[in-house]
């Protein structure tokens, strides 16, 4: 494991946009109005046959409703509030997709490692920006523009082979989708900090640690089991996920004669 210290400087947990249930719309133009963040929208969810496909067309599409809707989406990038109102008001269930390269850069890691990254900073009085959690299992740390460059460097002189490293550096000419974007039915992008914040608070319940790792592994398996699948969110009406995709998702079987 290892950090990558040029995180976005000044941006302190409260001032990391928190969930708080409002439209793709809101959202996107408080990004583009608070924080000073460029925004597109990308690609958005139909309800075909009961099921949610995305308006690519694609029944294959990797990342259903969380991808640019077109060619140009760097040019279409906003940082005017004003414009984004407008784009959203058009398409009110566009995903909001951030370029990276511009205010910042974003590294993408596995969820494991990423918990375990957020767990050391802290421990380490790291000024620490914003971070998401993907519904597929992934985080992104957003850090300041032109670290992402610096990661194929550092990797090498650490001696590790890139290729072991499922590891993925975002800059100029790529992007992150943003909370509170559904990536088909397999959940929302959320602000993965609060999320660490509730796992630690439910788990270590005011314990300074969990004792061994083997327990450890234990807690936080049991706990992210019940969140992925029966705690109830906010980004699902107030829905476990399995009721969720049980009232949206279910596909719609014909029997054989």
């Amino acid at each position: 494991m290892f950090i990558v210290e040029d995180t976005i400087a000044g941006l302190e947990a409260a001032q990391i946009p928190k969930q708080r249930g409002e439209s793709l719309l809101d959202n996107a133009v408080r990004y583009a109005e608070e924080r000073h963040w460029d925004v597109f929208p990308g690609a958005w969810l139909e309800a075909v046959d009961g099921i949610q496909r995305c308006s690519c067309g694609d029944g294959a599409c990797s990342a259903p409703g969380a991808h640019p809707a077109r060619e140009d989406w760097a040019g279409q990038a906003t940082g005017s509030a004003t414009v984004a109102r407008r784009m959203w008001s058009k398409q009110p269930t566009a995903s909001i997709l951030l370029p990276t390269g511009r205010t910042f850069d974003a590294i993408d890691v596995p969820e494991s490692a990423g918990f375990l990254a957020l767990a050391r900073m802290e421990r380490m009085e790291l000024t620490l920006g914003p971070v998401t959690c993907t519904p597929d299992r992934r985080m992104h740390f957003f850090v300041l523009p032109g670290a992402a460059a610096k990661v194929p460097d550092l990797v090498r002189k650490l001696g590790w082979p890139s290729a072991s490293l499922d590891l993925t550096a975002l800059g100029e000419g790529s992007y992150v989708a943003a909370p509170p974007t559904r990536l088909g039915s397999r959940g929302a992008v959320q602000w993965a900090r609060s999320f660490h914040a509730s796992l630690k608070r439910e788990t270590l319940q005011g314990a300074h640690d969990y004792g061994d790792a083997a327990t450890c592994r234990r807690t936080v398996f049991a706990w992210l089991t019940r969140y992925n699948t029966r705690r109830r969110h906010s980004a699902n009406g107030h829905l476990s996920p399995n009721e969720y995709e049980h009232r949206h998702h279910t596909a719609k079987l014909t029997l054989a004669a």
